[in-house]
């Protein structure tokens, strides 16, 4: 009879693990989180004696534990099969693996062992209460204590695990949420709507990605994003296109699997605008050789716009551009920088020496913090733009974001406060400075969060209610191809 029950055990775990029968189906799933708990009340009442005194087998003790151990091992060994195979991979959902990727499936595992935890807790509590009022049904403490605990461990385990994975992988919670969550989580009856806050965010991460992975397998063959001339991200003040850690984010890769042909401008970090322009000047001209192509569109955030602007205009790369779209460029200036000049000229200028060594171990060849503050000053931004006309050879469009509250974006929520005076902005520039060209409005979310200068390039690599940066791009290198782009 042992050995029947081991085959039959044995038979089920590799069915499990070839996929033809799923333990962590609706059945299996409601057995690992309502009896699978009480494996050891099960094998002390059904498979060991109710005092061990009796366990001598042909006058020999050791004979007897063996015999015990032979008759509860199966049992013991299938159930922890279970438990760990729920806790691994606690759904029977499959995914299409080269869209949903591993992040995803790990969280979206947490939300189910949440869920697990919830429903667990439910039962056993019903559980023990009836024995309680059933006196037990007169079996002894050292049946249910043991129990309890082990009980206890395993419902522990799956919630710890749900918490762990949706703590790490879930980007919609994003730190402030985190930390909130671990110093709320231990509190009784507060921690309950931690974890329904930890579930909700993992859920809508899902359902999120899910969908555009639903929607990128259904356009992948109509390559949007194929436009007639390639892409040049052109980056902004502060950031290097460096190789292992992209600028844009996500952003590129969408592009890309979306049919687009992208090249980075490869310019300074905090060099003017005269330096940077003539880099990108340079790429332009490279991108040409290279690809045989008439022109390239320009897609330019911050204070790339102004050194795109600059190479059409005042570098002659008129006839090589067939679009620039600029993203939260102040090309009406910045009253950050504004306010900045207001202090003290020597120690402007000792913030700017530390901030030149800085960039050059970056790898800037030339850096000038201090001329590059000023020329994002509105003074500065007026004489530009009087000296640096648009090209009717080349179509102008623009986008700008809004921050609606200062915690939007940690880092940038004293100059947030600092602009409102000036009106809705970014955190550096302001709705108004970032319009060029056709204005094609503000990147926004459902709820108020908002948009800040580092969300419009996926700094964060977070997807927002309403917002996804990818997502954005994508349109914008589609419209150009409609354009004829």
């Amino acid at each position: 009879m042992l050995v029947f029950i081991s085959l039959i055990f044995i038979v089920l775990v590799i069915l499990d693990l070839t996929g033809k029968l799923s333990l962590a189906g609706s059945v299996g799933k409601f057995i690992g989180i309502t009896i699978i708990p009480h494996i050891y009340l099960f094998v002390r009442i059904c498979l060991l004696p109710e005092s061990f005194e009796e366990i001598e087998i042909f006058g020999s003790v050791f004979f007897g534990y063996v015999m015990l151990i032979l008759n509860a091992a199966p049992f013991v060994l299938f159930a922890l099969y279970w438990l760990i195979r729920l806790a691994v991979k606690p759904y029977k959902t499959k995914f299409d693996k080269s869209s949903v990727n591993i992040r995803i499936r790990a969280m979206y595992g947490g939300k189910y062992l949440l869920k697990y935890t919830a429903i667990s807790l439910v039962f056993q509590t019903i559980f023990y209460i009836a024995a309680i009022v059933n006196d037990f049904w007169g079996l002894p403490k050292s049946y249910w204590i043991p129990d309890a605990v082990i009980a206890g461990l395993i419902i522990f385990g799956y919630g710890f695990n749900g918490i762990i994975r949706i703590m790490v992988l879930c980007r919609r919670l994003g730190i402030v949420k985190r930390v909130l969550a671990f110093f709320l989580l231990p509190i009784p009856i507060v921690g309950i709507f931690a974890l329904i806050g930890l579930y909700r965010s993992a859920n809508a991460e899902y359902d999120y990605e899910t969908t555009r992975a639903a929607c990128d397998s259904q356009r992948v063959e109509s390559q949007i994003c194929a436009t007639k001339y390639p892409v040049l991200l052109v980056h902004g003040m502060g950031f290097r296109d460096w190789k292992y850690f992209n600028y844009w984010g996500r952003i590129p890769k969408e592009l890309i699997k979306n049919g687009a042909k992208i090249y980075y401008g490869h310019q300074e970090a905090c060099a003017t605008i005269a330096t940077n322009s003539e880099l990108i000047k340079n790429k332009i001209l490279e991108i040409k050789a290279e690809t045989g192509c008439e022109k390239v569109n320009i897609i330019a955030h911050s204070k790339g716009g102004l050194d795109s602007r600059y190479a059409i205009t005042k570098l002659g790369m008129a006839d090589s551009v067939a679009t620039l779209t600029t993203v939260g460029t102040p090309h009406r200036g910045s009253q950050v920088s504004d306010e900045a000049e207001r202090l003290p000229d020597s120690f402007y200028r000792k913030v700017s020496d530390f901030m030149d060594k800085r960039f050059r171990s970056f790898g800037d060849n030339t850096p000038d913090f201090y001329t590059l503050a000023h020329q994002l000053s509105c003074r500065y931004t007026e004489g530009f733009n009087a000296e640096v006309p648009d090209s009717d050879k080349v179509y102008y469009q623009s986008y700008a974001s809004v921050m609606k509250y200062p915690f939007s974006f940690n880092l940038l929520g004293f100059t947030n406060l600092l602009l409102r005076k000036y009106g809705a902005n970014d955190g550096l520039v302001t709705v108004e400075s970032a319009k060029w060209g056709n204005f094609r409005g503000t990147f926004e979310t459902k709820r108020i969060r908002g948009i800040s200068h580092g969300d419009t390039i996926d700094l964060k690599r977070e997807d927002y209610a309403g917002f996804d940066p990818r997502e954005e791009y994508v349109k914008i290198v589609a419209e150009l191809k409609e354009m004829g782009y």
